[in-house]
């Protein structure tokens, strides 16, 4: 049984890592770096210069803005500029309208912007936002390393926050984070009182309310709309069916810019939707009871943080890896499943789906999500009938933990060469 402090520093961890945002986090963190350098400044900004780490430039190129129907960083600056309050975090563009998108527009066309590429940014997140006013008013915001985390601000000469020759170019993740192994994270979520769990209800409230929208419009894709009218004929009326219908709307919904929050993860929505709405679809499927729900959440969740404390921010590997496999555990749970059979299906879907790449923020991220939902349930199913990809076979270990760290040293380390191939071939078409 996990310690009470301990169980505080790991809901504490939860309440940071498992967010609202409105729109896909990387752009929505430029916006909201712009929008605090625009606080600073105390005026509108005459010009804006950007530096941009590598993988906020990727994830931030072909992704919709919320209430704009545009793309891109171009309209997420501007309405940062223009109507972003700095105190709404992720939601940042919370007071986008009409009026504000047209101004947005003229605003880009007054050649306001620059974005250049940080040829040596110390994190693979890091927003560099110089803003300059009337006369010779100025004013700088950095963020780095997580999507809210400011560590530097000036406001002409004066510096009021410096961190950032504090921080190592190494670590990605939070210096408080609760150190997790994978049996800590099935303890606390199956463990816990009931109590102290319960507030992961609102991602399953923001998630499926996304979805829904999509079903019932028109966003991204239409791959959950298209799964749930046509699906059926293929799949069948069965909870593949209805997993990769919701999971993949919500991220139509994200990913099309519709103006709607959804609970993201480790600072990722499309994260927090794959953690999220698999698990919610399943326990509708089987009725389970509201605790069984709630404690596969948080095992779903707090799996997907664990991973990502590894893994880092960004990088070349595709996130839906990691909430999938989080999805996995919680769906093993649903499913009857004990500690050890999380295990199994952790590291079967570390044996399948390792290597799928991250080419950025898009409509698109839809069709990933649903390979990692179908393969969620596919390693639960063998994971119940006790069968696990072996230490023999490929990267994965006997100690569970071990194989995370397999996946993630790819992911971190080995696909550094893959994420500079993919920008370059994002930048260059």
């Amino acid at each position: 049984m996990i310690d009470k402090e301990t169980r505080k520093e790991i809901i504490s961890l939860i309440n940071r890592e498992v967010v609202p945002a409105i729109g896909c986090t990387e752009p929505v963190a430029v916006a909201l770096c712009v929008a605090k350098a625009k606080e600073l400044l105390g005026e509108l900004p005459q010009h804006i210069e950007l530096y941009l780490s590598g993988n906020i430039l990727k994830n931030a190129m072909g992704v919709g803005i919320p209430g704009t129907g545009m793309i891109g960083l171009p309209i997420a600056i501007a309405l940062g500029a223009l109507v972003g309050k700095s105190e709404y975090g992720l939601e940042v563009l919370r007071d986008v309208c009409p009026e504000a998108v047209e101004k947005g527009k003229e605003y880009i066309k007054e050649g306001r912007i620059s974005i250049k590429l940080s040829e040596d940014a110390p994190s693979n997140l890091h927003i560099d936002v110089r803003a300059t006013g009337e006369g010779d008013s100025s004013s700088r915001a950095i963020i780095s390393k997580s999507h809210t985390g400011f560590v530097f601000l000036q406001q002409g000469d004066n510096v009021l926050l410096d961190t950032l020759s504090e921080s190592s170019p190494v670590a990605e993740s939070e210096s408080e984070d609760v150190a997790l192994t994978l049996k800590m994270v099935y303890e606390f979520a199956t463990e816990s009182p009931l109590e102290e769990l319960e507030f992961i209800l609102e991602a399953k409230r923001l998630n499926k309310a996304a979805a829904e929208l999509a079903l019932s419009g028109n966003y991204g894709h239409s791959l959950g709309a298209t799964i749930r009218s046509k699906g059926t004929a293929l799949f069948g009326d069965s909870p593949l069916d209805h997993m990769m219908s919701y999971t993949s709307a919500a991220c139509d919904a994200r990913m099309g810019g519709a103006q709607i929050a959804v609970m993201s993860n480790s600072g990722s929505g499309n994260q927090g939707i794959c953690a999220t709405m698999p698990v919610v679809s399943y326990a509708e499927d089987i009725n389970a009871d509201e605790e069984h729900l709630i404690r596969a959440l948080v095992l779903s969740h707090l799996t997907s943080i664990y991973i990502k404390q590894s893994l880092g921010r960004l990088s070349a590997l595709c996130g839906c890896v990691v909430a999938s496999t989080g999805a996995s555990s919680g769906i093993t749970y649903l499913m009857g499943g004990d500690y050890h059979k999380v295990t199994a299906a952790v590291k079967n879907m570390i044996a399948n789906l390792t290597g799928m790449i991250c080419d950025g923020a898009k409509p698109s991220c839809s069709m990933k999500i649903s390979s990692g939902v179908s393969t969620a349930l596919m390693s639960a199913m063998l994971a119940m009938e006790n069968r696990c990809v072996t230490q023999a076979e490929g990267i994965i270990s006997d100690d569970v933990d071990r194989s995370i760290r397999n996946l993630t040293s790819i992911g971190r380390e080995a696909m550094r060469e893959t994420d500079k191939l993919v920008l370059s071939i994002m930048t260059n078409k």
